[in-house]
Formats: C-alpha cells, sequence, structure tokens
C-alpha cells in the first residue's frame, strides 16, 4: 500500500513537472529573460524532485518476485538528462573567438631592407 502510494507520487510528480514545461506556450516574439527564469526555476524544481526521488529510492524496498516495481534510478538518469539539456540551453558552449590577424610567414630580411622602412604589407 505505502509502495504504491510513493510511486504513484513520485510519478505524479514527474508528470506534473514535464507538463508545465512542455505546455509552455511557444511564441515567435517570447520575452527571452522571463523564458530563462522559467526555466531557472524548473531547474529548482528538478533539485526537488530529484530529492524526493532518492528519498523514496532509499526508503522503498524491492521486494523479490513482484511483479512491478519503479524504476528510480531510470527516473533519476532520465531527470539528469532534462537537467542538462536545461542547462546547456541556458549556458551554451561557444567556441573561442579566433584572431584574425594572418601571419606574415617571412622572418628573413636583408640589410637594406631594415634602412628602409617597413613597406606595408604586400598581397
Amino acid at each position: 500500500m505505502v509502495l504504491s502510494i510513493r510511486c504513484r507520487a513520485a510519478h505524479g510528480g514527474v508528470v506534473l513537472l514535464l507538463t508545465a514545461v512542455l505546455t509552455m506556450p511557444p511564441t515567435a516574439h517570447a520575452d527571452v529573460q522571463a523564458q530563462r527564469q522559467d526555466l531557472a526555476a524548473s531547474l529548482r524544481q528538478l533539485d526537488a524532485l530529484e530529492r524526493f526521488v532518492a528519498h523514496s529510492a532509499a526508503v522503498t524496498p524491492i521486494v523479490p518476485g513482484d511483479r512491478y516495481h519503479f524504476d528510480y534510478p531510470r527516473l533519476l538518469a532520465d531527470l539528469a538528462r532534462v537537467r542538462t539539456g536545461i542547462q546547456s540551453y541556458l549556458s551554451p558552449s561557444r567556441a573561442q573567438p579566433r584572431d584574425l590577424a594572418e601571419l606574415v610567414g617571412e622572418y628573413r630580411s636583408e640589410r637594406a631592407a631594415q634602412q628602409n622602412p617597413p613597406s606595408e604589407a604586400q598581397p
């Protein structure tokens, strides 16, 4: 009885979170700052949900011979994947900017060239 209540509670929490995240109305002109705040709030909700699921997994024994049991490790892995997706959206990895100055590559100079002022780079 206690097992089925906890399983339903964990499942209900996941369904509620996913429903909240997936039913955000997509608009072409969405306020980016509000979206970032909503996603940050979703990360905090994921924290609470992960703590709840981890606690439920710790206190719920798996009874040998039961036909079904709730797969807490799989749920935690899915929640971690959702977290990674949200975090990668909020702080995407970007390549470092390149130095666009080209190297000359000619390091040998003649004495006569040193006496004259340096000329502009030739194409």
